[in-house]
């Protein structure tokens, strides 16, 4: 455990008496639509916002990421919440409105509450305290990243901030954190990883001929339930000698994988079908053409290689002479810029003995004790799980640790279960928890053996 040499009652007063600002300018920022690609709105505001609680600097960058500065230290500690969110899907599934949204004493419902702005608000909120309690020092930089497309291709966002924002000549220097916290919702809890994912392509090709005499034609069709029966079994099948597709979950074990250890941490490995597609010249005649799209959720020791090779070696697809592929992402962002990549987001784990989870464990029993905290609405589902424990769904960290190696750490305000969910919420009290968490933690880490 660290040395804490903060006053953490002081922090924690602090937050507690912006909860209502934090509130007022969240709600400000959710009555914004702001889909993958159409985020302008919400980072200028933002912008505008970080100026006015005394960011030292600013700057919107070529993608359209929102970034402000608090600091000179050599150290570089990076917040990250994305400012995109998805749509509302059926209206008819919500009680209030998704933009206007609603107030109670204790949460604010709203389209991004919990997905993911709160945790943007809280960490600049964090910043503004860090600056009033004299907090900062010529140890670390803090930087508040509100990121964007995160929901239309997770990462891509910290891909370009990690490969092609280091460039800038005026502010390269500070796009290479030390250490990334995302702030995608925890539960209250702290986050050290997550399984990754990818986005496969299978597709095979038939002879299309008049439906009243199908033996004439080649059906796609038919090849391609072939093939979903097998995946399907990769999903469900056990890892043993009853079966001849092994199921995913035989990389839990060690004889099969070095990282077991990890991945029965994560969990274990999934696959579904997610999409269907065909060709055909009419409703009158045999599909010349199907494919599917897989996703793919990978635990620790697969990679995007591994994981095709699977889908490629499955019987099925060798009969048929399917054609495997990852997908792409390229569409641009609210610029205009696009910035390719592949759909592949790698599984990443920070150790538990790791400086930066050592750090903010200290910290925060510091101040809130060995368990989660949260809403008396939630705290049933919170108290009795683990305090350090990994999301089920995928986040930035995927590029900022998956693909580049730079270390994260997730603690963020909402729940898991409000993501992409109609009448989606979040808690006041987990503003004002993660804002004064992520106040102290630079201060802490940089002072750490």
């Amino acid at each position: 455990m660290c040395d804490i040499k903060v006053d953490v009652n002081a922090i924690k007063e602090a937050a507690q008496n912006y909860e209502a600002d934090m509130t007022a300018f969240l709600r400000e920022t959710l009555r914004i639509p702001s889909e993958s690609s159409h985020e302008e709105k919400k980072a200028k505001l933002i912008q505008r916002k970080m100026e006015e609680l005394g960011f030292d600097k600013t700057w919107i960058d070529p993608l359209g990421n929102v970034m402000g500065w608090m600091g000179s230290g050599e150290t570089l500690i990076c917040f990250d919440g994305h400012i995109d969110t998805v749509g509302v899907g059926n209206i008819e599934n919500w009680d209030f409105d998704p933009y206007e949204g609603y107030e109670t004493d204790t949460e604010i419902g709203a389209r991004g509450t919990s997905d993911q702005t709160g945790g943007v608000i809280s960490a600049m909120w964090a910043c503004k305290i860090m600056k009033d309690l004299g907090l900062l020092n010529d140890k670390y930089t803090a930087m508040v990243v509100g990121s964007v497309q995160e929901e239309d291709c997770d990462g891509m966002c910290w891909e370009y901030i990690l490969k092609e924002d280091v460039k800038d000549p005026e502010y390269g220097k500070l796009c290479k954190p030390d250490f990334v916290v995302s702030t995608e919702p925890t539960d209250g809890g702290i986050y050290r990883g997550h399984r990754g994912r990818m986005e496969i392509r299978v597709e095979v090709q038939g002879v299309s001929c008049h439906g009243s005499a199908p033996e004439r034609g080649d059906n796609a069709i038919y090849k391609m339930a072939d093939i979903l029966k097998e995946v399907e079994q990769l999903n469900e099948n056990p890892d043993d000698d009853t079966v001849e597709i092994k199921g995913l979950v035989k990389m839990l074990d060690k004889k099969n994988n070095p990282e077991w250890e990890e991945a029965n941490f994560l969990g274990r490995g999934t696959i579904t079908t997610s999409e269907i597609y065909f060709t055909s010249p009419s409703r009158c005649a045999v599909a010349d053409s199907c494919a599917i799209s897989l996703d793919r959720r990978m635990t620790a020791g697969e990679s995007w290689q591994s994981c095709l090779e699977e889908i490629k070696a499955l019987p099925s697809v060798k009969k048929h002479k399917a054609e495997v592929t990852m997908y792409n992402y390229e569409k641009p962002s609210w610029t205009g810029l696009a910035y390719p990549i592949e759909c592949f987001f790698p599984t990443w784990v920070l150790p538990m003995d790791h400086k930066v989870t050592r750090s903010m464990e200290s910290l925060y029993k510091a101040m809130y004790g060995d368990k989660r905290i949260g809403p008396k609405e939630e705290i049933d589902k919170r108290i009795n799980r683990p305090l350090i424990d990994k999301w089920t769904f995928s986040t930035n960290g995927v590029a900022i640790m998956g693909r580049n190696g730079v270390p994260v750490i997730g603690f963020g305000p909402g729940a898991e279960d409000q993501a992409h969910a109609p009448n989606e919420r979040t808690w006041k009290q987990d503003l004002v928890t993660c804002a004064a968490v992520l106040a102290g933690l630079p201060s802490v880490y940089t002072s750490a053996e």
